[in-house]
């Protein structure tokens, strides 16, 4: 019987004729290994089951997603929220999922304490943003007495058709089953920082992939029935970005992620490490990056060198061997997408919008966008245009083209702040704020 993942998230798209070739029950079967392989490609589907979309790149095939809004045009429907948060919404099936706090260090509230500080876990209705549940979870104290900007719910949540699996940082992994029904707990690690926990979970044949480089300076791969550990790699230090699965033009599967001062791949079924990258950047790590064609990018972390592209592939220190370019220019926070060939981002708090060649890392266009404040959600590219939300809830309708061109400056004022990344919901883009969950479009 085939996984019912395989069957909603396939994360590649056959030209028809071939698929009537070969015969759809192959056809199917196929499309499930690319799938459980972590392949990095875009997907087709109607789910945006994790952080930035099936294969973590930030892209959509969805057709038909709205260019202008207001808070009275193009509103399908907006959702209160009972406290903040800097993650992102995510889709499977007919749910919305998403986190936030309440109880502790609340933006615009005075009072509250430690012990009053809970996370909470929020599935909606996809057709109309209602509430079907709220699953709250006490914080394992101590916790900080401020998270610096983001506050106490940063992490994505990641959904299967069975499970939802959310990262609350020193308080656990947890999963719950679709009734919200609390499923296991695993506990990863108790440190904690004043910039807080930011890496959301990544799944992977039977694994959850956490970056816990905050809480215990490790990648810990979990079983995703049991919470059990399966494998933990050390020395993660300085990386708040999300892991991303890569596919080598060999075919082999690499669990990439960017620490103080490396690029580093492992065996994402064994743990085991197979090759590192410098970067000469000194600074924390917070973009995740991105790949294409056996290549991955970097584009991030403070001082140093800010952008870097390498060939995967390699073994051991492969910095003179497949480092392909370096760049000083690139990005603190937000993640970039890659387009036929091209690079495009936003820098996080000067407002320019970027455009450089895949190859060479060559700056195409670096344009300074008007009234564009910070900028915390990463890049979504869907319909062949690029959305960038800033932080005061403006958001950039940029074509995706080598060439500049901005579309539409769409004003979401609710007087909170918007951190998460945009998700794509069918046709329709998902916005939250620290008050509200916007569905935009028709």
């Amino acid at each position: 019987m085939l996984h019912a993942d395989c069957r909603e998230s396939s994360q590649i798209s056959l030209p028809h004729k071939w698929l009537l070739t070969i015969g759809s029950t192959a056809a199917v079967l196929l499309l499930c290994v690319v799938y459980l392989s972590g392949a990095d490609v875009s997907a087709k589907s109607t789910n945006w089951p994790g952080f930035r979309g099936p294969g973590g790149m930030g892209i959509s095939s969805a057709k038909g997603l709205p260019v202008t809004w207001s808070e009275s045009e193009n509103i399908a429907w907006k959702t209160p929220l009972p406290g903040p948060g800097a993650s992102s919404p995510i889709v499977f099936g007919d749910r919305i999922y998403l986190t936030c706090y309440t109880g502790f260090f609340v933006p615009g509230e005075s009072g509250g304490s430690q012990e009053d500080l809970k996370r909470h876990l929020l599935a909606l209705k996809r057709s109309d943003g209602s509430l079907v549940w709220n699953k709250a979870v006490a914080a394992k104290l101590p916790e900080e007495n401020r998270i610096r900007d983001h506050g106490f719910a940063a992490s994505t949540p990641v959904a299967d058709a069975e499970r939802i699996y959310v990262f609350f940082g020193k308080t656990g992994v947890f999963a719950f089953d679709r009734d919200g029904k609390e499923l296991w707990q695993a506990d990863v690690g108790s440190k904690t920082n004043g910039w807080g926990t930011a890496a959301s979970p990544v799944l992977y044949k039977d694994l959850v992939f956490i970056n816990a480089s905050v809480e215990s300076e490790s990648l810990v791969a979990l079983d995703r029935r049991t919470g059990r550990e399966k494998w933990r790699a050390k020395g993660i230090r300085e990386a708040w970005n999300t892991p991303v699965l890569v596919t080598a033009k060999s075919g082999r599967q690499e669990l990439i992620v960017a620490t103080q001062g490396k690029v580093l791949a492992f065996d994402p079924d064994k743990g085991e490490p197979l090759w590192s990258c410098k970067t000469d950047i000194g600074w924390y790590m917070v973009p995740s990056v991105v790949a294409a064609d056996g290549i991955v990018y970097c584009l991030g972390g403070r001082s140093g060198v800010a952008g870097l592209a390498v060939r995967a592939g390699g073994s051991g220190d492969v910095t003179e061997t497949h480092r392909l370019w370096t760049s000083i220019k690139g990005s603190n926070v937000t993640s970039p997408v890659f387009l036929d060939g091209h690079l495009y981002w936003m820098n996080d708090n000067r407002g320019v919008a970027y455009c450089a060649k895949a190859d060479s890392g060559e700056v195409l266009y670096e344009k300074r966008l008007e009234r564009a404040g910070e900028v915390y959600a990463s890049t979504l590219l869907a319909d062949g245009r690029l959305y960038y939300l800033t932080r005061d809830g403006r958001t950039f309708v940029l074509a995706a083209k080598p060439d500049f061109e901005q579309l539409a400056v769409n004003d979401l004022r609710d007087r909170s702040i918007f951190n998460g990344t945009p998700a794509v919901d069918g046709s329709r883009l998902l916005i939250r704020s620290d008050k509200f969950l916007y569905c935009i479009g028709k």
